[in-house]
């Protein structure tokens, strides 16, 4: 259990520095674009590359026996 709450806060803390430092990059272009290098461009762009990935997107599962099989879950009439 101490494993995965130690994996857990380290996951969590990598993922708000990589979200610090995205929007530090995207508001030094927006607000002194003049002072803005490749390094701060190529950060903001691949954040937002990133975004448009379908990560919501899974395989489809097979359907089981059990998941072909009508349920009864003792509320309403099984017919």
């Amino acid at each position: 259990m101490a494993v995965r709450g130690a994996v857990l806060v380290s996951v969590v803390a990598l993922g708000l520095v990589v979200g610090g430092l995205w929007w530090w990059a995207v508001l030094r272009l927006a607000l002194v674009p003049e002072h803005s290098g490749v390094v701060e461009g190529a950060v903001a762009a691949s954040g937002w590359g990133l975004s448009l990935l379908p990560v919501h997107a899974t395989a489809a599962r097979r359907a089981t026996r059990a998941s072909r099989r009508p349920r009864w879950d003792g509320i309403s009439d099984p017919s």
